[in-house]
């Protein structure tokens, strides 16, 4: 990484591999309620909108960018796979950054940090975000998260299937066919929630939300990941395979594959301590807002989580601003950092990996004490930087990911 860093010891790394899923289905044990299951969670109470977390949000974010995906959901099949080296590391608590969405709820559930904040430059990810915060706040456990979301009816017996298995889940969403209007009167809910949190929101910002959540609707547990005015790519993931995605040592570590889990984030949603925040991690605000909030609370960053974001902002010129960014969060020896990344540098990632005599480096992202890394595969280092990590191990896999290393310095 850029000679700013001042400390990385290790290098964890994930690979993006595809998993099959075979057919699903659900017997009669589970049928739907009616319409009556849904007017408990739904009923709004007199509390006041949350004009504290509205007033953090607005403190912590500056204004929004562009980016050519709606990054609904993730397209990182491996996205678990670092959990392993995170559990060996013993990275817990703590304060917790992401960018992008729901894959961070994996990441929170194991490492139960005190606040998370999800960073991204689109403010459609801070709506997303409301949207899954709403979804939170209606559902009394997994099963009804996922009803409310895709539009299902919820099963009868809700209340006895916090012991259920993310396979039993998955199998009844799939079996059980979305229903138009249950699916209208949670949206209805929905919005009449997300402008409770005390967040402006323009008649843009509330149709945003509904379209984002129509996708899930429309497409159920086949919603990939898409770009704009690009076709979903038949490798990208379906929401099913991120469901039921394993970590290295072959446990389903979803958030959703646990009711433990899922109620861990639920309460942390419910308290105001997963925090959407838009801005850009190579701008002058919102990471170093983060960092500041951080230290005053007293707390280290435990994961730093930016998928491969560093891919484009070496591409655009602000790998420097970001380096800087970073080095203002309160870390330990014990603070992560998960990366991700696809398929072979692009051209204008190998020209920066050149070094002053304009012959192409070879060396990787180098870590330093404090911060340690996970990824799936190091970018090209900036252009004079040398190597200062040796791989312990060593893995290949077709397509959108090559190496898998977990490097010590």
């Amino acid at each position: 990484m850029s000679p700013r860093f001042r400390s990385m010891p290790w290098l964890l790394a994930a690979i993006a591999a595809a998993i099959l899923t075979g057919s699903l289905a659900i017997g009669d044990a589970t049928r739907p309620s009616t319409r009556a299951a849904y007017a408990s969670p739904l009923a709004l109470s007199p509390t006041p909108a949350d004009s504290a977390f509205a007033r953090l949000v607005q403190r912590l974010s500056e204004p929004g960018g562009y980016f050519d995906s709606d990054n609904l959901i993730s397209n990182e099949t491996s996205y678990l796979h670092v959990l392993d080296g995170m559990r060996r590391l013993k990275v817990q608590g703590g304060a917790y950054i992401g960018v992008g969405p729901d894959q961070n709820f994996s990441y929170i559930a194991m490492i139960r940090p005190d606040i998370a904040f999800m960073i991204d430059i689109r403010r459609d990810n801070l709506l997303e975000h409301l949207l899954f915060k709403s979804l939170f706040a209606m559902s009394r456990n997994r099963v009804e998260y996922l009803c409310f979301l895709f539009g299902k009816p919820v099963p009868r017996d809700v209340d006895h299937w916090g012991s259920k298995s993310i396979q039993d889940l998955v199998e009844y969403i799939d079996a059980i066919h979305t229903d138009g209007d249950l699916a209208d009167s949670v949206q209805s809910a929905i919005s009449q929630r997300v402008r409770r949190f005390g967040i402006p929101l323009s008649t843009l910002d509330l149709e945003t939300i509904a379209r984002i959540r129509d996708a899930f609707v429309r497409d159920s547990l086949d919603l990939r990941y898409s770009s704009i005015g690009r076709a979903p790519r038949p490798y990208h993931p379906t929401y099913r395979q991120l469901l039921l995605e394993k970590d290295r040592s072959g446990r389903q570590a979803n958030f959703l594959a646990s009711e433990e889990a899922f109620q861990y984030v639920k309460g942390l949603e419910g308290r105001d301590l997963v925090v959407p925040v838009v801005g850009n991690a190579a701008g002058e605000h919102a990471l170093a807002a983060i960092a500041q909030l951080v230290a005053e609370r007293g707390e280290k960053v435990s994961a730093l989580y930016i998928s491969n974001v560093e891919q484009y902002l070496i591409r655009d010129g602000g790998f420097p601003q970001f380096a800087e960014n970073v080095k203002l969060l309160p870390r330990d020896r014990r603070s992560v950092m998960v990366r991700s990344f696809f398929g072979i540098p692009t051209q204008s990632a190998r020209a920066s990996a050149r070094r002053s005599d304009g012959r192409p480096s070879s060396s990787r992202w180098r870590a330093r004490p404090g911060w340690r890394s996970a990824s799936r595969r190091s970018l090209p280092a900036p252009a004079g930087q040398r190597p200062s990590c040796s791989p312990l191990s060593t893995g290949y896999r077709q397509r959108r990911a090559a190496t898998s290393t977990l490097s010590r310095c």
